[in-house]
């Protein structure tokens, strides 16, 4: 077998042990991962037989069995002391009614929205029933409150009993201007859950984000898709009596006549919520819905292994990958299966593979090595929450991470994004080794999208445990960059969170294997360095980081 650039850096890793041992440098445990293992765990997770590995389902028991069966075979020991598996108590909430929207005062007749071609509502109260009957709209603007930005949407404002519109993203996209907020870079107040729990914070009855498929980073079918069904959350002990009654999406063409409706003019609006100053605007009309649902608990789990260290045991690194997608839409004709191939079949058998070349190190790392597989990222990151909350090793002795969510799957490419560049001291190891591989590291070429904030590395950061979180590259080696955006582009408009999201023959997984060979060697270097990468200056998690590590 060739030795790539990869396997002879880690020939120069792993000098140390391989002169100790019995291993040949040329079998490396980086062969352990393979392109023929990681197609079929691919092929086995987002078969149809695994029903689209919803939480709570017969794919979720499918699911989690595979996984603990191939930790197991690597020889992997069960990191929540004798199991695999940590218990993540979850209350699904179903609406079972087909809930009108309908908003009443101001000009005109009634405007009555259908669901869900047209609007999108639910409620993560865990109760059987929610109404909000003639509440008054009032336009937020981007519904932020950030006092170290001197910026409040709801100054000078009660919304208490009353249903705000707001705008998704933040004015940094909006204005394209790099002083306001990050700029083009989205940041978290541009996220659809901070915008909802800020709206309860302030009071509001009910809060309806306007969505627009270009600030969204998604079209109106993926708003569809994932907001009805089966809406998973952690078991909240007061039924969720602090959030709003109802949240929900509406279409930008519909909120255009909804303003239109008020006696005002969207775009006017879209401009005035940029400037900073921006005051809300109570509107002359007044929604109604209700929302009927059906409730049952569930503990859905999170898989987790581990690969002990020879000098620092109690010290971890984390690999990490949800292993869930949306499950079968039982009212959907035809094709009803959300497969989730690439949405995350391909993390989680990458974190398969990553840690069978971990157990195949002819001596332990120097520190632990945890291979975590979460349940519920469709769901708002609830698997990854849940651990941030209940970490099976503290956090403060958690060193840092790696996320995988999402493999290429259309061959090698001479870059690699890294959706977290610039966050943290981890960039220097990723961009060591990608150079190995003779690659470029780059940044996110899409900030606006917010992709840092949307996957389960972040409640680690949140928590204060720097994290990288990489993407394949899109620099295709022989045909270049632009088929690697026409190809990330297709899926994002034709597969992302829809049935066709299927494990395809014609893929090609080669940049898959070289990213792993990568993740591998970057995580092996941090482990075995002794270092305790830390957050850059200015990062919104360098506080708790400091504050976790003053206590260990």
């Amino acid at each position: 077998m060739k030795i790539t650039h990869t396997a002879r850096i880690l020939g120069l890793l792993l000098l140390p042990l391989l002169l100790t041992s019995c291993t040949p440098a040329s079998k490396m445990p980086i062969d352990a991962i393979t392109l023929k293992a990681l197609t079929n765990h691919i092929r086995t997770l987002a078969s149809d037989k695994f029903g689209g590995r919803a939480p709570g389902t017969q794919g979720e028991t499918l699911t989690v069995n595979y996984i603990v069966n191939e930790f197991q075979k690597a020889g992997l020991q069960p990191a929540n002391g004798d199991k695999y598996t940590q218990a993540v108590p979850l209350t699904s909430v179903t609406v079972t009614n087909n809930p009108k929207l309908t908003f009443s005062g101001g000009q005109g007749a009634d405007l009555q929205l259908s669901y869900p071609q047209q609007h999108v509502i639910w409620t993560r109260k865990q109760i059987t029933h929610s109404t909000v009957k003639n509440s008054q709209l009032v336009f937020v603007g981007y519904g932020i409150n950030a006092p170290e930005r001197n910026w409040n949407d709801y100054a000078a404002v009660d919304v208490k009993g009353k249903t705000v519109v707001i705008l998704v993203n933040d004015p940094g996209y909006a204005s394209q201007n790099e002083a306001l907020f990050n700029g083009n870079a989205m940041t978290y107040y541009g996220r659809w859950d901070y915008k909802f729990d800020e709206a309860a914070r302030q009071g509001a009855k009910a809060a309806i984000i306007i969505h627009d498929t270009k600030p969204a980073a998604y079209p109106w079918s993926t708003v569809a898709a994932s907001w009805t069904g089966p809406q998973f959350d952690l078991v909240r002990p007061n039924k969720g009596a602090n959030l709003v009654a109802l949240e929900g999406w509406i279409g930008k063409e519909h909120a255009a006549a909804l303003f239109d409706k008020a006696g005002l003019d969207l775009n006017a609006m879209y401009a005035a919520a940029v400037r900073p100053g921006f005051k809300a605007v109570e509107m002359n009309v007044f929604a109604s819905a209700e929302v009927k649902n059906t409730l049952s608990n569930i503990d859905s789990q999170n898989v987790a292994a581990l690969i002990k260290g020879s000098e620092s045991p109690d010290d971890v690194f984390i690999y990490m990958a949800h292993w869930d997608h949306i499950g079968t839409d039982s009212s959907k004709e035809g094709d009803n299966i959300y497969n989730g191939a690439k949405d995350n079949a391909t993390g989680t058998a990458g974190l398969i593979e990553i840690a069978k070349a971990y157990a195949a190190l002819p001596q332990p790392p120097k520190r632990s090595v945890m291979f975590l597989a979460v349940t519920a990222e469709e769901q708002g990151l609830l698997g990854s929450a849940y651990y941030a909350a209940n970490p099976l090793y503290p956090l403060a002795k958690t060193i840092a991470g790696l996320n995988m969510d999402g493999l290429s799957h259309f061959g090698s490419a001479s870059d690699v994004t890294l959706i977290s560049k610039g966050f943290s001291e981890l960039d220097k190891y990723i961009i060591k080794h990608a150079k190995d591989q003779y690659r470029e590291v780059v940044a996110d070429p899409k900030p606006e999208k917010g992709s840092f904030y949307r996957s389960d590395h972040f409640e680690l950061s949140k928590m204060g445990v720097p994290m990288l979180y990489a993407k394949p590259g899109y620099n295709h080696r022989g045909k270049g960059k632009a088929y690697g955006l026409q190809k990330s582009a297709e899926y994002v408009s034709t597969n992302y969170h829809r049935p066709s999201d299927e494990y395809n023959s014609s893929w090609d997984l080669t940049g898959a294997i070289e990213d792993l060979q990568l993740y591998f060697v970057t995580g092996l270097d941090i482990v075995n360095s002794g270092d305790w990468p830390k957050w850059h200056e200015g990062s919104e998690f360098k506080a708790a980081r400091n504050k976790q590590m003053a206590g260990k």
